[in-house]
């Protein structure tokens, strides 16, 4: 068992802290002044615990970014002694808003979220991973039709092979869990983002991961 917080009680922090829970982990949501406890109900009698988001930093293992992309640098930067020595998983992407509400520009053109976490925290381990697909994607791989991919980057191996574990621990077969190397590739994931919208657009929010086919 992982001591495991996830900041963000959105669809993304919610739904992984049910999948994580589910699977033998103590769940820490870490919530915001006024969101409301009782947004996430335990999960078949696994209990998910609340608390702050310094709190959540400090007292788990692992650590999950699901705030929203375009301010969780000023966000996390502000735990930067909570997240010392903590594996941060980086789920988020960060754009600005399109005129509709789906993701539109990139907010670090030629960089990403993940390298400006990295530099903002250099006493953390960051890695990116999960955000090519939508949401419950994340949790529940095997639902769709053909293997998604979930990629991995992060300058630390010992890291990355254990968020491939908690992966695992989510359905993911090891070979559909692509490392493509260290920090800078988060660059190309998070560019991925910018065909979703063109896609709900069309399909609405049918589940789909962007994938590599072999």
């Amino acid at each position: 068992m992982t001591s495991i917080g996830i900041l963000g009680a959105g669809r993304v922090g919610t739904n992984l802290a049910r999948a994580l829970a589910a699977s033998g982990h103590h769940v820490t949501l870490g919530l915001r002044e006024n969101d409301e406890v009782t947004s996430t109900p335990p999960v078949e009698g696994a209990e998910i615990h609340y608390a702050d988001h310094a709190t959540t930093a400090r007292t788990a293992d692992i650590v999950i970014n699901a705030t929203p992309g375009d301010s969780a640098l000023e966000r996390l930067t502000a735990l930067r002694a909570e997240l010392a020595d903590k594996i941060l998983v980086d789920v988020s992407n960060a754009t600005i808003d399109g005129a509709d509400g789906l993701p539109g520009d990139l907010c670090y053109p030629g960089n990403s979220l993940a390298e400006q976490l990295q530099a903002a925290l250099p006493g953390t381990r960051v890695v990116k991973t999960l955000n090519t697909m939508l949401f419950m994607v994340m949790t529940a791989p095997a639902a769709l039709s053909a293997p998604p991919t979930a990629y991995l980057s992060g300058n630390d191996e010992p890291a990355k092979k254990t968020v491939a574990g908690l992966l695992g621990d989510m359905g993911w077969d090891p070979a559909w869990i692509e490392d493509l190397g260290d920090i800078t590739t988060a660059r190309a994931t998070e560019a991925m983002i910018l065909v979703v919208p063109h896609i709900l657009r069309r399909h609405g929010f049918t589940p789909f991961a962007v994938s590599l086919a072999r």
